[in-house]
């Protein structure tokens, strides 16, 4: 619900994070599977606004979006990569559940994508970890990030890929920093940290 009555709705201000987080999600996608595309989420307005055509001759490899009501170090929502078998279209929004986290630095700035699989994919629910997924898929999407900024001469260094323990963990804190930043302190509300399993 906005803040503000007879506003529109702004997909990251106040589209719920769903009431199952962090075990699932809402992830707003802006970036279908197989774009050269780069949409952007439009942070003044809520709009989908076309930031750049890719430069490498390469494609999103998966569903690319963000969590709602989320607040990264690199001072945007979450990012999140969402495995799936098809590609849907910019700013629908639907269940994930978090299998693991990439850490990446884009020109020396952090900026961590939160790994997950479709929550009502038939094909892709199972995954439980980042782990259980064939290596070769790790490999295209640690080569695509490696990739994608190449011939605009900006450097990407993707590190490792954790697991789903560390991605609730990080989507938790992602959460609580989008409360201290937007949201006034009488109405916060403050996620507690997921259980180790």
């Amino acid at each position: 619900m906005s803040f503000y009555r007879g506003t529109a709705s702004h997909p990251w201000h106040d589209l719920s994070v769903g009431d199952k987080c962090p075990e699932w999600f809402h992830a707003v996608i802006e970036i279908p599977r197989g774009s050269k595309v780069k949409y952007e989420l439009d942070k003044d307005t809520g709009l989908t606004t076309v930031d750049r055509i890719l430069h490498s001759s390469v494609v999103y490899p998966h569903n690319y979006g963000f969590i709602p009501k989320s607040f990264w170090k690199d001072g945007d929502p979450m990012d999140v990569l969402v495995l799936m078998q098809e590609s849907v279209i910019p700013m629908c929004f639907l269940r994930a559940k978090p299998i693991g986290v990439m850490h990446m630095l884009d020109q020396g700035e952090e900026d961590d994508k939160v790994i997950a699989v479709h929550y009502d994919d038939p094909e892709f629910k199972g995954y439980n970890d980042i782990s259980e997924l064939p290596q070769h898929r790790l490999a295209e999407i640690r080569r695509f990030f490696e990739d994608y900024k190449r011939n605009e001469n900006k450097e990407v260094v993707v590190n490792e890929f954790r697991g789903a323990d560390i991605a609730k963990k990080m989507l938790i804190e992602s959460l609580n920093m989008y409360q201290e930043h937007f949201v006034p302190k009488k109405l916060r509300v403050v996620y507690p940290e997921p259980e180790s399993k």
